[in-house]
């Protein structure tokens, strides 16, 4: 059964078009081929084992790190955050989480925190609603509501929040991007740059190939949600540093999303880097923020000085 919001999207066969080129002048006329690209779980032969490797590194982090957990930032159940202190005085770290805007949750991913507050960081991992129940939208504004709850709120729990990273995957990377397309000051009360540098790996900044997947199940885009949320498409007169980073032990497709984007970002006159990690995958790419010496972490914990992301 098609699904209803399809019929915003055409299929090649009925309009002679490409059902989606890139801004390099690849050609997708199949939808096959284009789920395939973007099925990214069954890209990762060891995806079940990895999972394991997750729960069990969260629930060390649970039991191991102080914490202080499901803190609301804003009316809905699910907006909610953890956070894990780090030393007194010094920089807070946001991470977003992936889950293509439909699973997961912030308590799957505690184990980011491991490194961060080692470094002396304060962690704090947010969770947020999930597509069909909300929309993209909606999801984009629970992100902001996190942040400014965080600038707010989080120097009670001893961190400083004029020292503000910001740092998701997958899915959470489009939810940074996002972020640095917000006018702080206008519609939050907040400084411009109340983000001080932000780190997109893995991300999802052209949302125009997803309606021809089946994440559309879930996602239910619309052509006008697709082009509002396409951030590759709409650089900002200015950003924080932005460190975009991508593991090339997965589909030409996310390479392309993370590749493309740091492109437009550098394009715009902003300073964004882009850094290619070879031998790990889609996944096991986020293991390195559970370790405080890993080249990650240190570029993260970097950036909450509004360092070169280099």
């Amino acid at each position: 059964m098609t699904h209803p919001q399809r019929a915003a999207f055409p299929a090649a066969r009925e309009t002679g078009e490409p059902l989606y080129q890139t801004p390099s002048g690849a050609r997708f006329t199949d939808r096959d081929v284009l789920e395939r690209q973007y099925d990214i779980r069954s890209s990762v032969p060891d995806f079940d084992a990895l999972a394991a490797t997750f729960d069990q590194l969260t629930t060390q982090a649970r039991a191991d790190l102080p914490s202080v957990l499901g803190v609301h930032y804003g009316p809905s159940v699910d907006e909610r955050l953890d956070i894990f202190p780090g030393r007194r005085g010094g920089p807070v770290i946001v991470f977003v989480h992936g889950g293509y805007w439909s699973s997961l949750a912030a308590e799957d991913f505690s184990f980011v925190a491991a490194g961060l507050t080692e470094s002396g960081a304060t962690a704090v991992v947010t969770n947020y609603g999930l597509c069909p129940t909300v929309t993209i939208d909606e999801i984009v504004r629970q992100h902001r509501a996190a942040i400014a709850w965080t600038y707010r709120n989080i120097g009670r729990y001893g961190a400083d929040p004029h020292r503000m990273a910001v740092v998701g995957h997958s899915a959470g990377g489009h939810g940074i991007a996002m972020l640095l397309l917000t006018r702080w000051a206008e519609n939050y009360g907040l400084p411009v740059n109340v983000i001080k540098g932000a780190c997109a790996i893995s991300g999802l900044f052209d949302l125009r190939p997803l309606p021809y997947t089946s994440q559309q199940e879930h996602l239910r885009l619309t052509a006008d949600a697709v082009l509002r949320n396409s951030p590759i498409l709409t650089p900002p007169l200015e950003s924080p540093p932005l460190l975009v980073t991508y593991g090339l032990d997965q589909t030409d497709e996310f390479i392309r999303q993370s590749s493309d984007f740091a492109s437009a970002w550098g394009a715009a006159g902003l300073a964004c880097v882009a850094w290619p990690r070879p031998g790990v995958n889609h996944f096991d790419e986020l293991l390195a923020l559970g370790a405080a010496d890993s080249d990650l972490t240190l570029r993260v914990v970097a950036l909450t000085e509004g360092s070169d992301p280099s």
